[in-house]
């Protein structure tokens, strides 16, 4: 097996480390190989990485099971890692998004309490957002865990899609939670909008956290049951 794992991608150095050390973690944990790949903004792409043909025969008859570095559905879960997938010669798995998941909720906790809050203090969990609607559902079943496990009410916000606007939930007193892997401009913008309404503290990015490494090595370890799975077109035939 070949692990390759999938982040959105940003042009904060510092956010794409966290795919990489991610991916490293994983591989090492699954003894195989593994590559840091992005959809956008950061090379390699996905596309390019399954276009690439396998180096020295390193990769023949191997499956690769793609993770995405992603909390939740939208359209890049739908349409835009699919795409990329077909462009591999070989079978590729892809598996779902990290999220919602009860490994992101422990990330998400032990960070809130890095930044000082107090389990059954009122969270805000804020994402990027999605016009997908699926994307807004994910977001609110990652509340929905986060409530459970911190015994507190745990709201939602995000920048896009249907949800209310990060300004419009956050009050004083309120712990934030950034529903995002890595640092990068919406990490900046939920920093901005709760100092802008008062909150209480804000709490890190999820980052490269050992819950999330125990996720994305289940989730390759699963990819067998995955209904993605597909033996992709040659590249003479594309």
């Amino acid at each position: 097996m070949r692990l390759v794992t999938v982040a959105h991608g940003t042009r904060n150095p510092a956010g794409n480390l966290v795919a990489e050390q991610l991916t490293a973690a994983a591989a090492h944990r699954l003894g195989v190989t593994g590559t840091s790949s992005y959809v956008e903004l950061c090379e390699p792409l996905l596309a390019d990485v399954m276009a690439q043909p396998a180096r020295g025969g390193q990769h023949d008859g191997e499956e690769t099971v793609v993770v995405p570095l992603l909390l939740s559905r939208g359209y890049h879960v739908a349409v835009d890692l699919p795409a990329a997938a077909l462009r591999s010669a070989g079978t590729v798995t892809l598996t779902p998004p990290l999220g919602p998941h009860a490994h992101l909720t422990r990330a998400l906790a032990a960070r809130l309490l890095e930044a000082g809050a107090q389990v059954g203090q009122p969270v805000v969990l804020v994402s990027a957002g999605s016009r997908d609607p699926r994307g807004a559902a994910d977001l609110q079943g990652a509340a929905d865990l986060l409530a459970a496990l911190w015994r507190a009410p745990v709201e939602v916000a995000a920048f896009a899609g249907s949800l209310p606007r990060p300004r419009d939930v956050i009050r004083p007193g309120h712990a934030v939670s950034p529903y995002l892997l890595a640092a990068g401009h919406f990490a900046d913008r939920v920093a901005e909008d709760a100092r802008a309404a008062g909150a209480d503290l804000v709490a890190g990015v999820i980052g490269p956290h050992e819950a999330v490494v125990d996720l994305v090595v289940e989730r390759a370890l699963q990819s067998g049951q995955s209904t993605s799975r597909t033996s992709t077109r040659s590249p003479a035939s594309t």
